[in-house]
């Protein structure tokens, strides 16, 4: 099985620019499952319904998100009757939505889940070693899940690697977001975890990590807040593929991808 990850989406800018790659994509490399980081989908910060549809509608099996989830208030009307589009699964249990997912693709039971981290996230959250382990051992013991899929959103390097180790023997898929720039340490454990600390982004290419560069210099030159505004001109889109073995689920080989 082929399944595609694809780098935290920019704007409608780099929702238009996935539109028009995605199909090519999936034919170049045989993709078989779509996971699509959009929680800076809208103008930067959150998604709405459109841009959600739209995902999905271009080929996303999954939607996730990360600490700009409630970015757009326009969530809080869909999230809850929309499966496919989840939060991280450390946020207060109180609120709206879900942090996984499980879909049949291929006869196999897959399971999306979606964690933030604790390390200059500027929130309080559960813990996301512990509260993952609980869940993808529920998750296999209740719904027998066959691949597990992690979607760890997190600025620290150390932190998404000590999960990665962490998590090595619980998980098929671990991929880092958040930071909007792809690394170049992609892994495959002892265990068949396949792993990389941040699968990149889709948007701008001139910008400060899709951020227009006038703006997101004057932010570190004056230290005044601006408003986000997302650059213009020619996009990329950064995605990593993850093949597994059929019959082990094990990772065998990680493409990245600059499109």
């Amino acid at each position: 099985m082929n399944i595609l990850a694809v780098g935290d989406i920019v704007g409608q800018i780099g929702v238009e620019y996935y539109k028009k790659k995605i199909s090519q994509l999936k034919k170049d490399y045989d993709v078989d499952f779509v996971i699509v980081n959009g929680e800076n989908s809208e103008r930067g910060s959150g998604i709405n319904k459109a841009i959600f549809d739209d995902l999905i509608s271009y080929g996303a099996d999954v939607v996730t998100m990360g600490n700009h989830t409630w970015g757009k208030k326009d969530i809080f009307s869909f999230i809850d009757n929309s499966p496919r589009l989840i939060r991280p699964l450390n946020y207060a249990e109180e609120l709206v939505g879900k942090g996984y997912i499980v879909l049949e693709k291929n006869n196999k039971k897959i399971a999306v889940l979606n964690l933030i981290g604790r390390v200059d996230m500027g929130g309080s959250f559960d813990c996301p070693f512990k509260k993952a382990e609980a869940e993808i051992e529920r998750l296999k013991k209740e719904e027998n899940v066959e691949i597990v899929i992690i979607d760890f959103h997190a600025e620290a390097t150390a932190e998404k690697k000590a999960f990665a180790y962490y998590m090595k023997d619980k998980a098929n898929i671990i991929f880092g977001t958040h930071t909007h720039v792809q690394t170049n340490d992609e892994t495959i454990y002892d265990t068949g975890l396949g792993y990389i600390t941040d699968i990149g982004m889709t948007g701008p290419i001139n910008s400060i990590i899709g951020l227009d560069v006038n703006i997101a210099l004057k932010r570190f030159l004056t230290q005044i807040p601006e408003r986000y505004q997302v650059a213009e001109g020619e996009c990329f889109l950064n995605a990593v593929l993850f093949k597994l073995d059929d019959n082990t689920n094990k990772v065998t080989e990680i493409i990245k991808i600059n499109a």
